[in-house]
């Protein structure tokens, strides 16, 4: 990277092969990952030369991915989405580049066949669902499977003529699976080298087998954010369903609902009645539906709380963060008494070194 850390790489490939195209300077990074949802990266290619503007023109949006190394490790991985060349008052070329992780791609695609997954694992339907995404003609990103995983059993109808966009199929089976995550996790095999995009799924939660993190304050952690919300959360919560036909002579077709699910604990503490609903339009059974309240109600009860850590990145930072524990410390005038408590780093938002700048990371924690 131009002005940045020499460990630092940008690799671009062709998405569908993996074979590589490029490897340009890119400066003005940022990069994000989450478990959970899409993680994203913008930088800029300076374009000082002819001979360089041959080689950038060579990223095509849509069908160019991109690699970002550190120190031979794989850090994040993605497709490019948006390239924009352009040009100031003062003759300076330069090409912004956007792109987002690899599970951003079940947004661009729709199921357009009728597509029925009969009572699986929600895990199997989060698989099947890719591999519909990557059985037609040009769809194949490359990203392979592991093993099954135990969870709770689904069933989904969906109509082709709906259009149905695939990453909103993945999310209807995940917000009913009653705890289950996945990620498209890219590394570089130990053996061979290559690299992978793999899709990861964890019940009820990924979790890294690797050491604990240990974070100080004073110490390693240079600021945190504790922000609590109450407009994300609720105490009660009722999910729509399938249309159904109605028992009366106009025979219109109404929605299933579920039986209302309430935080009864909450409101007998103290808390207001605050109702929020889903809707859940491929499925038509009510023991489905009724566990789907009680799950949703039960991610957004009460305030919302994703505490933040700025950390400052050492050469040996390791690249596997998400899904680990870190133990947070912290002595401070609203820590008085000192908080000892273990997390989960479900997202990161990293800035590598520019001039000027340190590089640093941002962890996204969700409480053990």
């Amino acid at each position: 990277m131009t002005g940045a850390d020499p460990g630092y790489r940008a690799v671009f490939c062709d998405l569908r092969t993996d074979q590589v195209i490029d490897v340009l300077p890119l400066r003005d990074v940022e990069f994000d990952d989450y478990i959970g949802k899409p993680g994203s990266l913008s930088g800029t290619i300076p374009v000082p030369n002819p001979d360089l503007g041959r080689r950038v023109r060579r990223v095509i949006e849509g069908r160019t991915s991109l690699y970002l190394e550190r120190a031979g490790e794989v850090w994040w991985g993605g497709i490019v989405w948006t390239v924009t060349p352009q040009s100031d008052e003062n003759g300076v070329l330069t090409v912004p580049v956007q792109a987002a992780t690899f599970d951003s791609y079940p947004a661009r695609r729709r199921i357009r066949d009728d597509l029925r997954l009969n009572t699986r694992d929600s895990a199997d339907l989060v698989t099947d669902l890719w591999r519909y995404v990557q059985s037609a003609a040009g769809g194949d990103i490359g990203v392979t499977y592991g093993d099954g995983l135990a969870g709770v059993e689904q069933e989904f109808f969906w109509k082709g003529s709906d259009d149905t966009v695939v990453e909103e199929a993945i999310d209807q089976v995940l917000a009913g699976a009653g705890g289950l995550e996945y990620r498209i996790a890219v590394y570089r095999d130990p053996t061979t080298g290559v690299r992978l995009r793999r899709l990861q799924l964890g019940t009820p939660q990924i979790v890294s087998t690797a050491a604990e993190l240990v974070l100080d304050r004073p110490g390693a952690v240079l600021s945190y954010s504790f922000p609590r919300d109450a407009t994300r959360g609720g105490t009660t919560l009722r999910v729509k369903g399938a249309d159904v036909a109605g028992g009366d002579l106009s025979n219109d077709a109404k929605p299933m609902l579920s039986a209302e699910a309430v935080a009864q604990n909450l409101i007998d503490g103290g808390h207001p009645r605050i109702d929020l609903s889903a809707e859940f339009s491929t499925v038509s059974k009510q023991a489905q539906l009724d566990k789907i309240a009680k799950d949703q109600l039960k991610a957004a009860t009460g305030a919302v709380v994703i505490p933040t850590v700025r950390i400052a990145l050492g050469q040996g930072a390791p690249s596997a963060l998400l899904g680990r524990t870190a133990r947070l410390r912290i002595v401070d005038e609203w820590f008085a008494e000192g908080l000892d408590a273990r997390y989960r780093v479900v997202g990161l938002r990293v800035t590598p070194p520019e001039r000027g700048r340190p590089e640093a990371a941002d962890l996204y924690l969700e409480e053990l």
